[in-house]
């Protein structure tokens, strides 16, 4: 998760009033995109203003343009380093399961990390429904670095499955999207509608989708 953008209160060390600590170029540039993740998942990409976009940030906007060349720098900025963080939580997670063919283990964790990003990352996700609503190029950029990357990684360990004949012959492709359409659109409904219609922990959700999945794909 990212830190709140805001400098860092320290002691003067003389019984004075607190000084504000210098950020680092990084930090800065952290705080920055920390800010504008906010701001585009209120505004989107067209209707957020540099002005808004460097408040947000605690930054002026010549400092803005300082670390970002432009405000579709800032937003490209943000896709990848969520498609990263995404990804790398994704491998470091799923893994051991793969390697262990724990079948029931690994999609139990996929579906339990899908419930806990959405969960955990609320203004993330509204960032990117504003993303496919807006049409920009950027949500292509979005597919391949998270989304495709995702349905990569889970439909590899389906086709080794198949290869292994522990599943029955399915299209790889398709098994995915089944699989991974139940945590999202589970998710989706929670975050935009508020939806209880599910009213168990996510643990328990995880659980019976991995058994609904496993039942119909196990050879």
């Amino acid at each position: 998760m990212l830190a709140d953008p805001r400098l860092v209160i320290a002691s003067s060390g003389n019984g004075g009033p607190p000084r504000r600590a210098r950020l680092s170029s990084a930090e800065r540039r952290a705080a920055i995109v920390a800010g504008a993740l906010r701001v585009f998942s209120e505004r989107g990409f067209r209707g957020a203003t540099t002005r808004e976009l460097a408040a947000a940030g605690g930054v002026s906007e010549p400092v803005l343009y300082e670390h970002f060349g432009s405000k579709r720098d800032l937003y490209r900025a943000i896709i990848e380093l969520k498609s990263r963080e995404g990804m790398e939580q994704a491998a470091a997670l799923l893994s051991p399961y793969a390697e262990a063919g724990d079948d029931r283990g690994f999609f139990r964790a996929a579906a339990v990390m899908l419930l806990e990003r959405y969960e955990r990352e609320p203004v993330y996700a509204r960032l990117l429904l504003h993303l496919a609503v807006d049409g920009d190029e950027l949500a292509g950029l979005f597919y391949q670095r998270q989304i495709l990357a995702n349905h990569k990684l889970v439909a590899a360990y389906i086709t080794r499955r198949v290869r292994a004949h522990a599943f029955r012959k399915v299209d790889p492709a398709l098994a995915t999207r089944a699989f991974l359409s139940m945590p999202v659109h589970h998710s989706m409904l929670r975050l935009f509608f508020n939806d209880r219609f599910v009213k168990t922990g996510n643990k328990r959700i995880a659980e019976e989708m991995a058994s609904i999945f496993l039942k119909g794909v196990r050879a």
